[in-house]
């Protein structure tokens, strides 16, 4: 029926975006660590931002996007981050997407 076609999810529509706020520790302030993120973020087509935040010293970020493209930046790409950085943890939690259309920014240091 209609009714049934119209409540079952189309195959043809893309994953739902995933979104994470993560945090990144180890030695990831002054090594370009914010750039490399934007850098690498905007390639993969995510949306967020990321600051560093200088009470801890860590890097926090929002991505936000394609699941697999997600899955990339924090699985395979922050662990590595930048060639100065030395990336110790990273630390994710489930956050509220963005738009894809706000982009990526680097936000000040908090």
């Amino acid at each position: 029926s209609a009714a049934a076609a119209a409540s079952s999810p189309s195959s043809d529509q893309p994953p739902a975006n995933k979104a994470v706020h993560v945090v990144v520790k180890g030695r990831v302030q002054g090594v370009g660590f914010r750039d490399w993120t934007a850098e690498t973020a905007e390639s993969l087509g995510l949306a967020g931002w990321v600051r560093n935040n200088r009470r801890d010293g860590t890097v926090e970020a929002l991505l936000s996007g394609d699941p697999a493209k997600v899955d990339e930046m924090v699985i395979r790409r922050l662990p590595v981050g930048p060639p100065a950085a030395a990336v110790t943890a990273v630390v994710t939690s489930p956050a509220d997407h963005i738009h894809p259309s706000l982009g990526f920014e680097i936000k000040l240091t908090v």
